[in-house]
């Protein structure tokens, strides 16, 4: 007794529900300690280590300040889960047809690889616009407080390319 047929539309929207579930909330909930880590990596002489940098961030922001960045986290990364988890699935089935049912199980390992490899592609290029705006409010003062504040006036400077910059050292990583 299954919840749904392998390999249906269901099927992968479940995978893909799993994948929100799995890196947009785990990753929302690791934002304070991603705040500060992103903070010693732009301003090492202030930032001087992870408790330093907890202190300094609540003494000069409160403690709301710890949350910097949660909504684009939340988005970006629950859209990473989403096509991480969904398009592995999508794409394991496709290479395996492709491959033939004896060749897809002789060479699983490097179709499992494949399959992985394509679908966080597709993950970083769903992750980068939220992970572009992210970085810029937890790491540039004065610039943007909200995913609302940040994503205009990131367009308004740059364009689309503000949103993408970081997605080849995302596909590096």
């Amino acid at each position: 007794e299954y919840s749904c047929e392998y390999g249906s539309l269901k099927f992968y929207a479940l995978c893909g529900f799993g994948g929100v579930l799995s890196c947009g909330l785990t990753h929302t909930a690791v934002v304070p300690l991603d705040l500060v880590k992103c903070r010693m990596q732009v301003d090492p002489q202030k930032y001087k280590s992870i408790f330093n940098g907890f202190s300094v961030t609540v003494k000069e922001d409160g403690v709301r300040g710890l949350a910097k960045g949660w909504a684009p986290t939340f988005i970006g990364y629950s859209m990473q889960g989403l096509c991480k988890f969904g398009f592995y699935e999508v794409f394991k089935i496709l290479y395996g047809n492709m491959l033939g049912e004896e060749n897809a199980y002789l060479w699983r390992t490097s179709l499992y690889l494949a399959a992985s490899a394509s679908a966080e592609f597709f993950a970083d290029i769903a992750l980068a616009p939220m992970e572009a705006a992210k970085v810029r409010i937890q790491t540039q003062p004065g610039y943007a407080n909200t995913l609302r504040q940040a994503v205009p006036k990131m367009f308004g400077e740059e364009g689309i390319w503000a949103f993408y910059k970081g997605v080849a050292p995302l596909w590096m990583r």
